[in-house]
């Protein structure tokens, strides 16, 4: 088939939106602003989450699709008398990434502010305190104002969002682009990128496209989105760290084409839904690559706990500095992905699936 030009302005405006654990709000509007045009439904559960329906046969399996919306960013935990705010991770946050960076701090009425991290001269410090990492829960955002009072006239409250304010960039490789939110916002652009190729597209398989909440604080939102769907089979869509920089020995680099999560710490990936997605990536000379992460998971690890069991697996994207304001991907890698996974949603049928079902001694559906 012929696959559409990707659209960059899609993940610029995906990464450049703000939204946290339980705030995903803006990052979900984007996503319902381009995906209706592409689908027959949009649906919502009572956690936030934005599920996308695009009808098959009517005769097919229902195929999940989850890609988490939420980035891991900050709380305003506390508003000191001198105007400085206290800052609450929401996700995991190394101290390390934060001193001097921009912040935006977004407000209950959708106001926007920015701060910057405090971070200390070096002149004078001992060589012990040079050496150590501020831990997440002893940053301070300085907004630039003189008292607390201040800060509360800018509308400013307790609980208020704060994310980087980072801008998307594509680098001087082309190939490479910079944002922030890229885990898991990259792969909002995945699904979308995927629902426009199969735009006008027959499929026997009815597909669902989840843009879920709450990842990065419990795996919360495919909980839910899993009830609200009942699939028969799931594709979680997320990232893996990139281990291609002077900091790390050997590895995951990027641009070298498409991922499939053999395991991670909390999910194995239906061996036999890995070898279909195999299979197709050969069958389309596409590169394909596997993972082995031993600390983290993904959406999948939820899903295919959920109702009686549901075959899963996780397709991921590498990426340079995760859980940091500003990380890059590969516009390769990006491509591949979508081409495997719009391949994929032509293809997979009952057939496939109880064949998955059977290898594992499971009775074929009735």
């Amino acid at each position: 088939m012929t696959f559409k030009q990707i659209d960059l302005n899609i993940l610029r405006r995906v990464s450049e939106a703000d939204g946290i654990g339980g705030c995903e709000r803006e990052v979900s509007r984007i996503v319902a602003e381009y995906g209706a045009p592409l689908c027959d439904e949009i649906i919502h559960d009572n956690l936030g989450s934005t599920i996308m329906i695009k009808h098959g046969s009517g005769h097919g399996p229902k195929v999940m699709f989850s890609a988490h919306m939420d980035e891991v960013g900050f709380m305003v935990r506390e508003i000191t008398d001198a105007g400085y705010i206290k800052l609450l991770p929401v996700g995991g946050w190394w101290g390390h990434v934060m001193p001097a960076h921009e912040l935006t701090v977004t407000t209950m009425t959708g106001e926007k502010y920015i701060g910057i991290v405090g971070a200390r001269a070096p002149h004078g410090l001992s060589q012990k305190v040079k050496n150590t990492v501020i831990a997440p829960m002893d940053l301070f955002l300085d907004m630039g104002v003189k008292n607390r009072q201040a800060i509360l006239d800018l509308g400013i409250q307790i609980g208020d969002m704060v994310t980087p304010n980072t801008k998307f960039r594509v680098m001087n490789d082309p190939d490479l682009l910079c944002g922030k939110g890229w885990d898991d916002r990259v792969n909002l652009g995945t699904m979308l990128e995927v629902m426009r190729n199969l735009e006008g597209v027959h499929t026997d398989a009815d597909l669902y496209f989840a843009a879920t909440v709450q990842e990065e604080v419990g795996i919360r939102g495919a909980r839910t989105a899993t009830h609200t769907i009942l699939p028969d089979v799931a594709v979680a869509l997320d990232v893996t760290t990139a281990t291609d920089t002077p900091l790390d020995t050997a590895g995951m680099k990027l641009g070298g084409g498409l991922v499939l999560s053999m395991v991670d710490h909390l999910t194995l990936s239906n061996p036999s839904l890995i070898a279909m997605m195999t299979q197709i990536a050969q069958a389309n000379d596409l590169d394909v690559r596997y993972d082995f992460m031993t600390d983290g998971g993904t959406d999948a690890c939820s899903i295919h706990k959920m109702l009686d069991g549901v075959v899963a697996m996780t397709a991921s994207l590498p990426t340079r500095y995760m859980h940091s304001p500003r990380l890059l991907i590969s516009r390769t890698d990006y491509e591949q992905t979508i081409r495997l996974l719009t391949v994929f949603c032509q293809q997979i049928d009952w057939q496939h699936l109880d064949g998955m079902k059977q290898a594992i001694g499971i009775q074929a559906h009735q």
